[in-house]
């Protein structure tokens, strides 16, 4: 059960990702490919753990690769509508679309993800966690300041 429920909502994840990645090209190309690249690095991480979750939930090889590729269309039919809607102007829904997406994100992060990192670690181990988001987060500032 926990295979499918992990099918279902990394759908809804690659969905909600193309969306922000359509966009923020519709915004702007250098919005567009910062939103692209950060995109790209956090899903390495999250599809080694989904691929982890349905090895262990007793998909084959075969069958995780058919799930990958069909939760990737999740991407691309979120792409598909952050173009559409992002191109109408002055459309509530169009200036919503990254609020909204990045809001999705940082949700994630503060309830799913940074409780966890501070789980049963060492001190050591929980300092280079804090380190290495406060750099992350000091990028995406770097970065913010220099599309202005």
């Amino acid at each position: 059960m926990s295979g499918v429920l992990n099918v279902i909502a990394d759908f809804v994840h690659n969905f909600t990702d193309g969306m922000a990645i359509a966009s923020s090209f519709v915004a702007g190309t250098s919005i567009g490919l910062t939103t692209a690249f950060a995109v790209c690095i956090h899903e390495f991480p999250h599809e080694i753990g989904d691929l982890a979750i349905l090895v262990k939930s007793g998909a084959s090889q075969r069958q995780v690769i058919l799930i990958q590729l069909l939760t990737a269309l999740g991407c691309i039919a979120g792409a598909v509508v952050g173009l559409k809607v992002g191109s109408m102007e002055g459309s509530v829904a169009a200036q919503a679309i990254l609020p909204v997406t990045a809001g999705g994100f940082i949700y994630i992060a503060t309830v799913g993800v940074i409780p966890q990192l501070f789980e049963d670690t060492s001190f050591k181990q929980t300092l280079s966690e804090a380190i290495a988001m406060i750099l992350g987060v000091g990028i995406m500032a770097y970065i913010a300041l220099e599309l202005e």
